[in-house]
């Protein structure tokens, strides 16, 4: 059986730099997307626009900024990386979704991919030990 205790050994045992890195950048860049979000709502209401129909349109615009603001922070350093990953994966296949639904946006996509393997990697792999879950727990 497959536990999160188990999955962390083994990260631990097996943590490199360069995936570190990796966790970094991703927690970065969400939470520069939503900085870009806040700052170009109009933006994001355009990139939803295929859902209309769906309701909620202003309650996900905020839902999209916040999550990958306080979500690109937590991945960055490393606490919380799961959760905040969870929290962030219904944007990204909606993300994902709107280029079938929509105006297909090769560049968009390619990106949204890239988030979601990203994503999906450190859903199992967690922060990592160059993170403050590992330094936190290894004060207990």
């Amino acid at each position: 059986m497959i536990s999160v205790k188990s999955l962390n050994k083994w990260a631990n045992a097996h943590t490199y730099y360069f995936i570190d890195v990796l966790r970094i950048a991703l927690g970065v860049f969400l939470f520069i997307k939503g900085i870009n979000f806040i700052a170009q709502t109009e933006t994001l209401i355009e990139l939803i626009k295929p859902l209309e129909g769906y309701g909620g349109t202003m309650l996900t615009v905020h839902y999209v900024a916040f999550a990958h603001l306080v979500g690109g922070v937590l991945i960055a350093v490393g606490l919380l990386t799961r959760w905040a990953i969870l929290v962030q994966l219904p944007i990204i296949f909606g993300a994902i979704l709107i280029n079938f639904i929509g105006v297909m946006q090769p560049g968009r996509l390619f990106e949204a991919s890239i988030v979601l393997i990203l994503s999906l990697f450190f859903l199992f792999y967690g922060s990592g030990k160059n993170s403050m879950d590992y330094s936190m727990k290894m004060q207990q």
